[in-house]
């Protein structure tokens, strides 16, 4: 269904029905058709509905194969990216997860359909409340909760953590993510520097780190005491 703008272009009408369509296109030809394997990452990201978590304004671009700006300097990743990353989690369903960089909540929601417990945290105090008010709809506060802190230093009161994964780019790993993790755990972060970095996957083995490299990327700086000093 189309309608005509002031500018005489045709725009679609944002129903349910258009909304839902254009979800199943994104999980078909961004994630699956791009190597998205895991039955059940693709499930829950057609299960989430990814609209709700970008302003009225954004709601035609909400599934489009690209990050969008959700305002404070921050973004929610392209899905293609959400679902690389927790692909590379291998969660089967009992696991507890940290997620480093909140945002508007989107990727906690699609976890939160992964693991049984997940710990989501964000610096910015402003995203922290919106983010706490998004997810209240969707009736997740007994898997999940939003912390607001360093994320730099992981999140100590709830570890260890069977995986922890990190949507901000940091110059080097954080001594806290190895040692927060259970052993054989997995960790997803963009390592690198602040113009291009490449997404990462650590295994902790025997205590140690064991990393493979699943892409390139560009990700907004992890902060911090343990990320990026901007200022």
């Amino acid at each position: 269904m189309i309608h005509h703008n002031g500018s005489g272009r045709s725009a679609p009408t944002v129903t349910p029905e258009w909304l839902a369509e254009r979800r199943a296109t994104m999980v078909e030809e961004q994630l699956r058709r791009r190597g998205i394997r895991d039955a059940r990452v693709l499930q829950a990201m057609c299960d989430t509905p990814r609209h709700e978590f970008v302003s009225p304004e954004q709601i035609e671009q909400a599934y489009a194969d690209r990050a969008l700006a959700i305002g404070q300097g921050q973004t929610i990743s392209q899905p293609y990216m959400v679902a690389l990353m927790l692909q590379a989690l291998e969660l089967r369903g009992h696991e507890k997860v940290l997620e480093v960089g909140t945002g508007s909540g989107y990727q906690a929601a699609v976890l939160a359909l992964l693991a049984a417990r997940v710990i989501t945290m964000e610096s910015n105090p402003i995203l922290v409340t919106a983010a706490r008010q998004r997810l209240k709809q969707f009736g997740l506060e007994g898997t999940l909760t939003v912390i607001e802190g360093d994320g730099s230093l992981g999140y100590s009161p709830e570890a260890p953590y069977d995986g922890i994964v990190v949507a901000a780019a940091a110059p080097e790993v954080p001594d806290a993510y190895l040692e927060q993790l259970v052993e054989g755990g997995r960790l997803v972060i963009p390592l690198g520097a602040l113009e291009e970095q490449e997404l990462r996957l650590i295994r902790k083995v025997q205590g140690q780190p064991v990393g493979r490299t699943l892409g390139y990327c560009r990700f907004v700086p992890l902060t911090g005491s343990r990320g990026w000093r901007l200022d």
